[in-house]
């Protein structure tokens, strides 16, 4: 007999051997018929699979959060069904579910057409309709192999072939079609419904490696309703719309090319947003006790040796040698660097948190087929710091980090979505006894921010130490992964830093690797997409455009220029004989904030007409009320929460010159 325990605490005891769904009937025919997965003690099974145990039992209904990556995972072999039925002689390799959605890669000598895709879209309706059940056999591994090869299947015959002999494999069967699959899967097809769509074809090397033959992939997206889908289209197209590719160009803000792959040419209203974001950062680092320091971008590979770093990034680091054979790496990362300054002359208990920030420029080798704007680059700036910390102040420092980290982010207009703890990897330095305090800590720290959940991770961490990742929601509802905290016992143990205790002894510090923007590069793509590059004040490259009607107003718009700049503001003047609406929509394509127009009437009376991006009306006002009303709301949030505590106005001035 088994005993299983369900959601509400009940206990019930069942034959050695029961399947979910038995137990669902057990309860009620009509939740038998609903249910769609089983899980045991957290893992997922298939309604009609045996229970191999008791447990902690859960009945899923197809609409559940967990069920959703088995539903992908279903339409994923429901799109191979279909395409194997329209296109015989297509082979399958691979399809699994993924983030939003599936694909499957398809070995095919004539490629398929975005037409193709409706064909299979209406075809994989057809199956769901048909209900066809989804069964799981166990099979012998080399029985499988033989029947794969029978049927053409070379690719799938060859992935079984990487499996011990011996060992039996699963294969579930859908209607008359079959698929190597470790599952679980729905009872049947109508399960997935039919609120998913074919996306988009690309290419893919066999096993990811260029040398084997290219497939033909095949993505989609499935959710559990209409709705769900609906919303997610949704978001796509205004996804498409902040690409901050495109915005990038018409905003005028970067380039990249061939020349320099990986790598951003930042124009000046580019690396005037850069900028002020850096600005930004280095006031908060200032307020909270932080010192900067520059390290060196060469390197010797000794150092990195000693670091761990080459035996686990050297194929991604960027070398060179000299005539006296050295050999040199560029920095793809800032830790080792801090320590050598941190070994720079003695430190004191007393000298501790140290907290040592750079906005340090990195290099690292990504493959061409992994960049994306400058989303994935190979050189980026990191807005890093290292906290060297005694033991008793890791959690401390550590809820410190996360409390300004929330504020940064609310700052810049961005919501904090989720934090989750990576665990220890298999590949690891330090103790199994280390690796216990560290995640321990780390996860107390995020409870005392105030973090309601973290999610765990298991085998995700760095290679020294666990880490907390951050990430943060848009405005469209995306994710993106870009804070981060982690706890090092190690690097300070390879690279000899140590500080003298309070009784005279020598203690090694803990290190406390932490980025609130991750890379630069990548929170600004970030930023322009949230915005869609209409920026609030503060961030905006051109804060205001003043625009002429006439000819005659020339002279008094570089007066209004003069005098908004002189209040700090960022200021470009439109004197072309061209109409005021032309000039108001080129400037509103090109995402300027306000629009300050002027002609002979404002001129005579020493007055603006204020239009706001996305607004048709107009506010006139005199010159001094705009200037002082835009200067305040230019204020960044770090500087406009000084005025409003009272900070003198030489202080505020002092802020914004600092940065």
């Amino acid at each position: 007999m088994i005993d299983l325990i369900f959601p509400d605490g009940s206990k019930r005891q069942y034959d050695d051997g029961a399947t979910g769904k038995a137990v669902a009937a057990s309860i009620a025919p009509s939740l038998a018929k609903r249910a769609a997965l089983i899980k045991l003690d957290g893992e997922l099974y298939d309604v009609d699979r045996p229970l191999p145990h008791g447990g902690k039992f859960e009945i899923l209904s197809r609409d559940a959060r967990e069920a959703l990556d088995t539903l992908r995972h279903d339409a994923s072999h429901i799109m191979a069904e279909a395409v194997q039925e329209l296109f015989p002689g297509a082979q399958v390799t691979i399809g699994p579910s993924i983030e939003d959605g599936f694909y499957y890669d398809f070995a095919r000598d004539e490629p398929f057409s975005l037409d193709d895709l409706a064909k299979i879209e209406q075809r994989m309706k057809e199956i769901v309709d048909r209900d066809e059940p989804i069964e799981r056999e166990v099979w012998k591994r080399d029985d499988a192999i033989d029947h794969f090869k029978a049927i053409g299947e070379a690719y799938k015959a060859e992935i079984i072939g990487g499996i011990p002999a011996g060992e039996e494999v699963s294969v579930y069967r859908q209607g008359n079609w079959k698929d190597l699959c470790r599952g679980p899967h729905f009872p049947s097809t109508k399960f997935v419904g039919k609120a998913f769509k074919l996306t988009k074809l690309a290419g893919a090397y066999w096993r990811g490696d260029h040398r084997n033959p290219m497939l033909q992939r095949i993505y989609g997206t499935a959710w559990a309703s209409d709705a769900d889908l609906a919303d997610h289209l949704h978001r796509l197209e205004e996804a498409e719309k902040r690409d901050h590719r495109k915005i990038g160009r018409v905003m005028d803000l970067f380039h990249m090319q061939e020349e320099a792959k990986g790598m951003i040419f930042w124009h000046p209203k580019g690396w005037t947003l850069y900028r002020t974001v850096e600005a930004y950062m280095r006031r908060r680092l200032d307020a909270d006790g932080y010192v900067e320091v520059k390290a060196p971008q060469l390197m010797d590979r000794g150092l990195w040796e000693r670091s761990g770093h080459w035996q686990k990034f050297g194929k991604n680091m960027f070398t060179c040698e000299t005539e006296e054979g050295e050999v040199l790496a560029v920095k793809p990362m800032n830790c080792p660097g801090h320590v050598q300054i941190f070994n720079h002359g003695q430190k004191s208990y007393r000298d501790l948190p140290l907290r040592m920030a750079e906005f340090g420029s990195c290099h690292r080798y990504e493959p061409s087929g992994a960049l994306h704007g400058i989303f994935r680059v190979r050189a980026f700036t990191q807005d890093d710091a290292h906290i060297f910390c005694r033991e008793d102040q890791i959690e401390a420092e550590s809820t410190k980090f996360i409390r300004l980290l929330e504020s940064v982010y609310r700052d810049c207009g961005l919501e904090l979505h989720a934090v989750k703890l990576a665990l220890r990897p298999e590949e690891r330095f330090g103790t199994d006894e280390v690796w216990d305090v560290a995640e321990a800590k780390l996860e107390r720290a995020a409870k005392n921010a105030g973090i309601a959940e973290v999610e765990l991770l298991p085998g995700e961490g760095a290679f020294y130490g666990p880490k907390l990742e951050f990430h943060l929601r848009d405005a469209i509802g995306r994710t993106w992964q870009c804070g981060t905290l982690q706890l090092d016992y190690v690097l300070p143990e390879r690279l000899d830093a140590e500080y003298v205790a309070e009784d005279g002894s020598k203690q090694r510090p803990v290190m406390l690797h932490r980025a609130i923007c991750g890379s630069m590069e990548r929170f600004l793509g970030v930023m322009i997409e949230n915005f869609a590059g209409a920026f609030p004040l503060w961030l905006a490259p051109v804060q205001v455009v003043v625009a002429t009607i006439t000819s005659d107003a020339d002279a008094y718009a570089q007066t209004v220029a003069d005098s908004l700049k002189a209040r700090g503001l960022r200021v470009e003047v439109d004197l072309r004989n061209e109409k005021v609406g032309y000039k108001v929509r080129e400037h509103s394509l090109a995402k300027v904030p306000v629009i300050a127009v002027v002609g002979r009437r404002e001129a005579e009376e020493g007055k603006v007409a204020l239009r706001r991006l996305g607004s048709d009306q107009q506010q006139v006002v005199s010159l001094g009320e705009a200037a002082n009303a835009l200067a305040l709301e230019a204020s960044p949030p770090d500087v406009a929460a000084m005025a409003k505590d009272g900070a003198s106005s030489r202080h505020v001035v002092g802020a914004l010159e600092a940065g």
